[in-house]
Order: C-alpha cells, then structure tokens, then sequence
C-alpha cells in the first residue's frame, strides 16, 4: 500500500468524523437566508415576520439577503451553488415549482439540487370578478365563459406567474378559453379590474381583501383546498363550481443539495416555533399566508407536485419565458 493511498483513507476518515460533528453543533455562526426579490415584496415580508424567532431559537443571526433578479433564478443559483452545510438557505414561494415549466433551461436543476427544509404557510389567492361581469360563483363564470368563448377577459400580474397559471389551470379543468391580459404587477391588474376593463382576475388576498370588504368586487372562490382566515366567508373555487381545483400560493426555506440532516432538522424547528406563534400567525394572515406545520418531507412533496402541475399547464400552450 502505498502513502498516497494511505493519506486518502486518513483524509476520508477526518471529514467522515468532522462532517458529523460539525453538523451536530450547527450553527455556529450567522445563517444567511437569501430571498430571491427585492425587498418589500411578500417572499421578503414572511421571511422577516420568521427571523427574529430563527435568531432566538439557533442563537445566531439570520442574515436576510435580498437578491432580486431574472424571476428569481439569480438568488436562486447563489443557494443552489453554495456549500451545503446549512447556513445558505432559499426563501421560496409557489413560482420556485413553476419556473421549470417557463424555462428549458435553468442554471440549476430545481429538484436536484435543492432540499426541503421548512413550509411557513399556504398562501391562497382569491378569483374575483367586476360585477358587470354578473356572476357570483365560479359555476357561474363557467357558464358564462361557455356562453362566449375567448370573450371573457381575466388579468394577470404578469406572464407565466401563479396570477397567469391558476387562471390557465383553471380553464383547462373548466373546458373554458378566457382570453389573457397580462399586466406588470398586481396593483395594475387590479386597477384595470376595478375599472371594468377586464372581467376577472386571480388575485392576492392582501390587494383584493381591501376592494372585496368595499364590495367593489366580488369573491367567485379561494384557489387552496380549504377556505382561509384571511377570507373566511368565501368559499374555495371546489366549493363554488369546480371540483378538484386546488392551487397554493405557499412560501418555505430549502437549502442546497446534501445538507446535513441535523442541520435541516434543527433549522426545521425552530421554524414551526415561530408559525407556532399567534402574533406571527395573525401577520402572515395580514399578506394572505396561513401558516402551515408540515415535515420537511411534506414540503418536499407539494414541490415535486407542483413541478408535475405546472409542467402539465404551461408547457402545452407553450408558455415560456424565454
């Protein structure tokens, strides 16, 4: 056996017991938590509700690195290409799973390179309609846009956005065709819907709510499973005319590809001590979140659910972002 050999084995074996035992005493300096925005947007807004309580419970700081840009793949590459131990994490929301269906090529590999670390909430968005649209329900609407097909206008806050894929799921399980108006933000969307310029929109809870309780609007259905706190007396789009539709604007942390486990698990908890906290819980209904308290391993899965989704959506009306 010759020393080159021997010195490998002995190197193997050092980061076999340091690896471990690093993990194990993790963290031992600040932890970074790039959201993939600018600052001020609703990525931004629940990371920094979480931090303080990350900050008590790990007992280091949480750093919160805004790193806004190219819908969201440059943070996201920044986490993807770090050293996975832990103190790189992701804040992601709902559009993490889309963009494989937008893009034929990513920087990264969403599923591969990234796991699941913690949900902070089910983010539901509300389908609202202007009432010269005259419709309350989602079967309403449905019949509607059967009546004139192409004719009924939803809005969006931009192209290949959860604003644009819900609606698109939307008429494919309703076997409807509304036609696409696309904006550059929701509060655009949002003011074009008010005006009568198009008939319905799938909005976020926090720039409908305020429109909806001045009946401006009305409120045809929520897109999660279940009815949120933040609407209660709207019904889901399920409950108001079309069965198994179910789409959430979720928000959670992953981190790169072969963090430890130790890490990912204390980083787990602490996260479920603060949706755990009314106070926390009661200001992520604010921006729309109920907060969740699922495994990582469930977490996991609504992603790889979501990448099979949207891909089933977007990719046969080639919808791309190329």
């Amino acid at each position: 056996m010759n020393t080159r050999t021997i010195h490998g084995w002995i190197g193997a074996l050092i980061v076999a017991v340091i690896l471990p035992a690093a993990a194990q005493n993790f963290p031992s300096r600040p932890v970074r938590m790039v959201v993939p925005y600018p600052a001020g947007g609703a990525n931004d807004i629940v990371a920094r509700l979480v931090s303080p309580t990350l900050i008590q419970q790990l007992g280091q700081q949480v750093i919160v690195d805004n790193r806004g840009g190219g819908n969201t793949l440059i943070g996201s590459e920044i986490v993807a290409k770090s050293a996975p131990n832990g103190y790189t994490l992701l804040v992601v929301a709902a559009g993490h799973a889309i963009n494989p269906a937008l893009y034929s090529k990513l920087p990264y590999d969403t599923a591969r390179d990234f796991v699941p670390v913690a949900q902070f909430g089910d983010g539901a968005y509300v389908f609202v309609a202007h009432p010269s649209a005259g419709v309350s329900t989602s079967a309403e609407l449905i019949a509607l846009a059967k009546s004139k097909p192409g004719l009924v206008s939803y809005a969006s806050s931009s192209t290949g956005n959860l604003t644009h894929l819900a609606a698109e799921l939307f008429n494919s399980l309703a076997g409807i065709k509304m036609l696409h108006v696309p904006y550059k933000g929701g509060n655009p969307a949002m003011a074009d819907l008010l005006g009568g310029r198009v008939q319905v929109f799938f909005s976020t809870v926090a720039v409908a709510r305020p429109h909806l309780q001045a009946g401006k609007i009305r409120g045809l259905g929520v897109t999660t499973g279940k009815r949120t706190p933040a609407l209660p007396n709207v019904p889901t789009i399920a409950e108001s005319g079309l069965p198994g539709y179910a789409v959430s604007g979720w928000y959670g942390i992953v981190a790169p590809r072969g963090t430890p486990k130790a890490a990912i698990e204390k980083l787990h908890a602490a996260v479920l001590v603060a949706v755990r906290q009314p106070d926390i819980r009661e200001k992520l209904l604010g921006v729309g979140v109920e907060a969740t308290e699922v495994s990582s391993a469930e977490f996991g899965k609504l992603i790889d659910a979501d990448i099979e989704k949207w891909n089933k959506v977007a990719k046969p009306l080639n919808i791309s972002m190329e």
